[in-house]
């Protein structure tokens, strides 16, 4: 950072302001090309160390922007000089100081790195509007003060650790309060009860606290009350009413639009009342909850409810057919309770309806005929998009009859799941039309017939489960059910398949049909590949000195320009290289998936610095990747570099890798796809070997090098670590490198790296891919291996 002079006038500020400016290196992004004189906006950078006291000399600084960035220390005491600042937005503590600049309208320190406790001089700023405080470390008590400000319009203070009461009833004076957000923190005590001044408030947000009491009953008379969080807290009923009185308390809210109080320990029956909330509301959930009783059949009279929760609680009762009037019904969640009698047929009017969970019920009876209705309907844009119904889960019932035919037309489904009833009679043969499905689970019920072979073309499939039945016949043995064990066909009457499955061997017709079937299965694919794999390298060689170079400055010149990203952009990407987003493990670091600000999914290649060599295979990698660009290889977005890290942002291959989808239980690959991503890998290499001024050698090719992306086109991954080989020489490398049972043997022998290598590696990999055995595999030996 500059020294700033001291200046008294706004002449000099500017040229404070200039002399900054001037001092800044590297803007990529441009952000100070357009500063004004009074704002001063340089966020969403890479700056890092402390913030320089002289920056309190810009007396007439009105904006202050600082966050996103490695700034680090505390906030220079200093800034309390800018006596005209309105609005701020850093990182740091919060000096006292700040209470000092009177003008402050709003504060905004929202997600960043803020720690400490909130000063009690700041909240006393007499013209302070907004202080927006979420997403921080903040700790100890909310200053009151903040609650007696009769200028404040919002108060967001999510996601810190704020602990303590809020204040008593005669604390509270804040008349032109809109917004009130103090979710996800460790504050206690009772919610105010007091008749509430805060007419004009309509985001009231106290979900994931420690709260204890009674809903006031007050809230009630905020009548311009849109938003009513209070889920995820120690809430009670009030002292011995039997039913929920707030709810009828809250009819006189006519412009709530959601309302959710879910976990809790709110007991007694749900209001009839409840049919005279607001006709705006679209969000009601009282999920998990120990309520009893009955569904009110008052409910219907919310039309305008998109999702209605009420999982987890103890109703019982029949479902009220009056559901059927909610015709906007997104969402519909039943589970967990004690609803008994049959599934009412008005369950089909809701043509809108998306999700349905029923599980873990006492329903009985079969499922309506007219479930039809369900094949479509549109949906409200602001909530997930479906065409039409695309879950169901009705587990743990009683339900009887059979599966409806219909299902089977049904457009998107992604989650069956009917387990644990009683149905009968065979799997509808038309449920192979669901091929969009993932999740299917029909175990124990009482299916009777043959698993239909249709099922075979649900090539989304993760999951399914027919065991604890009474089905027969062969088991099907193509698509998905390549992939699943024995634990999907158990305790069933007389399935029979391959002894793998733990079930008897189908009889068959005779030897020679089946030896015939084995012959066209396995033995003339892989003929008919090794053909289509030497016609391809007979066109490669013949083609290459015409075609290659012109083809790679088209990939060269197509890709995207580098973009700048910063350290902390990547650990809010990663939510701090949170474990639950790694990816994968390497040699040379570790990979997260990550979202970029502008929602860009990615893959963040993390180096690790303890390593030796970590800094210099970085240097080598950014080298390569400068010059090295290919459709059939990763794509490379950035690379970020500072003390604490070395990392690469790279394109992210949704699809995993080659090894997940060869050797997974849940994935599998028909003919076409492993010639189509053998191809793809030829063309990389070529690439490499070929298309550029100097030969890169990948030498550590393998399945978990090969990413597949959402179109299953195959990108060779992990090239940068190569070394660059002088034209027409060989490099010898005096560190082991790449992966046993794919390392060519004058490797292994004389430790040379040549594109030859590579080759041969690739040859390991065409084949492993056809014949699903790795090279280590335990069924070889010294005596044969996977060539042989």
């Amino acid at each position: 950072m500059v020294d700033l002079a001291i200046c008294s006038s706004n002449f000099t500020d500017q040229l404070a302001l200039l002399n900054f400016k001037s001092s800044i290196k590297n803007d990529p992004n441009n952000v100070l090309s357009n500063w004004t004189k009074e704002i001063l906006d340089i966020s969403n950078n890479s700056f890092y160390g402390h913030l320089t006291d002289e920056i309190g000399h810009l007396r007439r600084l009105k904006t202050l922007y600082l966050y996103l960035n490695m700034l680090e220390g505390k906030i220079p005491l200093s800034l309390h000089h800018c006596q005209r600042l309105e609005v701020i937005s850093l990182a740091g503590t919060i000096p006292p100081s700040f209470g000092n600049i009177s003008s402050l309208e709003g504060f905004g320190l929202d997600v960043n790195h803020i720690y400490g406790n909130v000063p009690t001089k700041l909240a006393q700023l007499p013209n302070l509007k907004v202080i927006d405080l979420a997403f921080n470390y903040l700790t100890g008590p909310i200053p009151p003060a903040i609650f007696k400000k009769s200028s404040m319009v919002q108060v967001v203070l999510t996601s810190n650790a704020f602990s303590g009461n809020l204040p008593t009833n005669n604390g509270i004076f804040l008349p032109n309060l809109e917004v009130l957000h103090l979710d996800a923190n460790q504050l206690t005590g009772n919610i105010p009860s007091s008749r509430c001044n805060s007419s004009k408030l309509t985001k009231l947000i106290l979900a994931a606290n420690l709260f204890t009491g009674p809903v006031p009953k007050h809230l009630g008379d905020l009548k311009h009350l849109e938003l009513l969080h209070l889920s995820q807290n120690q809430l009670t009923n009030e002292p011995g009413s039997i039913e929920l009185s707030f709810l009828t308390d809250l009819t006189n809210c006519t412009s709530l639009v959601e309302l959710v109080v879910g976990q809790n320990k709110l007991s007694g029956i749900l209001p009839n009342s409840i049919g005279n909330l607001s006709n705006s509301l679209e969000i009601l959930s009282v999920s998990r909850n120990p309520l009893i009783g009955t569904i009110p059949k008052e409910i219907g009279s919310l039309r305008n409810v998109t999702v209605l929760a009420l999982a987890g609680n103890n109703l019982d009762g029949n479902i009220p057919s009056t559901l059927g009037d909610i015709k906007s019904l997104q969402r519909l969640y039943l589970g967990g309770n004690n609803f008994h009698g049959s599934i009412p047929n008005e369950i089909c009017l809701l043509t809108n309806l998306g999700e349905l969970y029923a599980e873990e019920n006492k329903l009985c009876g079969s499922i309506p005929s007219c479930i039809e209705n369900l094949r479509g309907g549109s949906q409200d844009p602001n909530i997930r998009p479906s065409k039409v119904l695309e879950i169901v889960d009705l587990s743990w019932n009683q339900i009887s009859g059979s599966i409806p035919r219909v299902i089977g037309s049904f457009q998107s489904p992604t989650s069956l799941n009917l387990s644990r009833n009683s149905f009968s009679v065979p799997i509808p043969n038309t449920m192979g039309n669901l091929i969009t499905l993932d999740y299917l689970d029909l175990s124990h019920n009482n299916l009777s017939g043959q698993i239909p072979k249709s099922l075979e073309a649900l090539s989304h499939i993760q999951y399914m489960n027919f065991s604890c039945n009474k089905l027969a016949r062969e088991i099907p043995n193509e698509g998905p059910f390549m992939n699943l064990t024995s634990r999907s066909f158990m305790e069933n009457e007389a399935l029979c398949g391959y002894p793998i499955l733990k079930v008897p061997p189908c009889a068959s017709n005779s030897s020679k049909k089946s030896m015939i079937k084995i012959n066209l299965r396995y033995i003339l694919p892989i003929v008919a590949l090794m053909l289509i794999f030497s016609i391809g390298v007979y066109i490669v060689k013949r083609n290459h000195g015409n075609n290659v170079q012109s083809e790679n400055l088209i990939d060269l010149y197509a890709t995207t320009k580098h973009r700048m990203i910063s350290y902390l952009e990547l650990r809010r990407a990663t939510d701090d290289f949170c474990e639950a987003n790694l990816l994968g493990v390497g040699s040379y670091g570790s990979v997260y998936r990550g979202i970029l600000s502008d929602g860009t999914i990615v893959a963040v290649k993390v180096l690790n610095l303890q390593l030796e060599g970590a800094f210099r295979s970085f240097e080598v990698e950014c080298k390569v990747l400068r010059t090295t660009r290919h459709r059939k290889l990763v794509g490379v977005i950035t690379a970020c570099s500072n003390p604490e890290l070395r990392a690469l942002v790279l394109q992210y291959m949704s699809n995993g890798s080659l090894e997940m989808w060869l050797y997974s239980h849940n994935s599998c690959l028909n003919l076409l796809q492993r010639i189509g991503i053998m191809i793809d890998v030829a063309l990389a290499l070529e690439y490499l070997h070929y298309g550029q001024l100097e030969p890169v050698v990948h030498y550590d090719l393998k399945p978990s090098n090969v990413l597949l992306d959402e179109d299953m086109v195959a990108h060779v991954a992990d090239f940068g670590i190569a070394k660059i080989l002088a034209e027409n020489k060989t490099a010898i490398q005096t560190k082991t490198l790449g992966t046993i049972g794919y390392i060519a043997p004058e490797y292994g022998s004389e430790g040379q790296v040549t594109t030859n290598g590579d080759i041969y590696s690739y040859g390991v990999m065409l084949l492993e891919t056809f014949t699903r055995k790795k090279p280590t595999d335990k069924m070889f030996s010294a005596e044969v291996n996977l060539r042989q």
